[in-house]
């Protein structure tokens, strides 16, 4: 007999976590308790609920939460401040939402006297790392309970079986076959993975992208817009102050509408494996862009320098599941303290797939001196005559080797 009385379980309702569900309560006989979360996935989250019902969930054991503003606002500000990337190219969106989950279940589960938490994640998969890294950072005792690395329903068609047996209702989409990908989606991206995308050669089907058209298809007139920094963050699109979740909301809309944000790639799995991945990042790409062009006239050279020898760490961190670890915490605070002068506005051109900086000042912390920078006569604010011993200096070190280089 199990000691686990009681177990949270991130519940989506859909057929793989209700089957986990059942699972778990015929195998570890323990009362489940659900929680589904709102990340801006955009589907409707009642029928969770409902579902749960059916599975004798008692009405006061499933939790349904809104997590859109505090997923934007602590975890994917915090992560663009740093202006982070993955393998050069990807933008972290499934990673960002885990270490948000974690944290729920584990909230969940002290406030229920759960003694586990329950997730949906393969054993081949990252997310597996990801949320119990974080579970086991928040709370050390807690259990884990992870069903595919335990039972043997380890096909579609044992699943369909299982569900069958005990009465899990399937619908259509999974009768017919289901959807030709694995996806996952939240406010920051839309993730599509497995059959058709397990050869890299095979181009994705156009009919496979949600959120933006393609750049061919994108509208023939490009698209201005202007974006307010505060300390990093964005606050503000032409003219209007608006929460994290709404910017982040309607830089996807634009950034959709002219085909911004699509992503092929090959990346490497914590678990050491290679897996190809499609993605839709519209709002984080501008958002992106849009950093780094306020950071390039508020941030000192050297403090810049620093941030992207630091940002692949960062990344690594948060892609490999770490983000409650003290190492990403102190890396957070000096990345957060050089964000104090990074106010301003930005102003991008949206044009078929591409988002190009036009424009961008601070009125209070730019360092761009035009006096000095100027091609024009500058009034002697710079004296050109001081490179020519800062060239001699740094090139002594070279003038010595290349005249021991004669003398052999």
């Amino acid at each position: 007999m199990s000691d686990i009385k009681k177990a949270v379980l991130a519940y989506s309702g859909g057929l793989d976590t209700s089957v986990i569900l059942k699972w778990l309560q015929d195998t570890y006989q323990c009362e489940v308790v659900t929680f589904t979360a709102d990340l801006g996935q955009g589907e409707e989250l009642e029928p969770a609920r409902q579902k749960a019902l059916k599975f004798g969930i008692k009405p006061e054991q499933i939790f349904i939460d809104d997590l859109r503003e505090e997923f934007v606002r602590d975890f994917v500000f915090p992560m663009f401040r740093a202006n982070t990337v993955y393998e050069g190219e990807y933008l972290l969106g499934t990673s960002i939402a885990r270490p948000l989950i974690a944290k729920r279940l584990i909230e969940i589960a002290n406030m229920t006297g759960a003694q586990a938490i329950s997730h949906g994640a393969t054993g081949k998969g990252n997310d597996q790392v990801r949320f119990e890294l974080g579970a086991y950072a928040l709370n050390p005792n807690i259990k884990i309970i992870a069903p595919w690395r335990e039972w043997d329903l380890l096909s579609r068609e044992k699943l369909m079986a299982y569900a069958e047996k005990h009465g899990i209702p399937v619908d259509m989409k999974h009768k017919q076959g289901g959807s030709p990908y694995s996806m996952d989606a939240n406010l920051l991206h839309i993730s599509y993975e497995g059959r058709h995308l397990e050869n890299p050669a095979a181009e994705a089907e156009e009919s496979m992208w949600r959120w933006t058209v393609s750049p061919e298809k994108a509208p023939d007139a490009a698209e201005y817009l202007d974006i307010e920094f505060e300390r990093g963050n964005i606050v503000g699109l032409n003219g209007a102050k608006m929460t994290p979740a709404a910017v982040l909301a309607k830089l996807n809309e634009l950034g959709g509408k002219h085909g911004v944000g699509r992503l092929d790639l090959v990346e490497n799995r914590y678990v050491g494996m290679k897996s190809r991945g499609c993605y839709e990042t519209p709002g984080g790409t501008i958002m992106l862009k849009a950093h780094r062009a306020i950071e390039s006239i508020t941030l000192d050279r050297e403090v810049a320098h620093l941030k992207d020898d630091l940002m692949p760490r960062y990344a690594s961190m948060i892609y490999n599941g770490y983000w409650w670890s003290p190492e990403r915490k102190a890396l957070q605070t000096l990345i957060d303290h050089t964000q104090q002068t990074v106010n301003g506005w930005v102003r991008v051109k949206l044009y078929k797939g591409n988002v190009i900086v036009v424009g961008r000042d601070s009125k209070t912390d730019s360092l761009f001196d035009p006096t000095i920078a100027t091609f024009e006569d500058d009034k002697g604010a710079y004296d050109q005559k001081d490179a020519a011993g800062f060239i001699k200096l740094n090139a002594l070190r070279m003038r010595i080797a290349a005249n021991l280089q004669k003398r052999k």
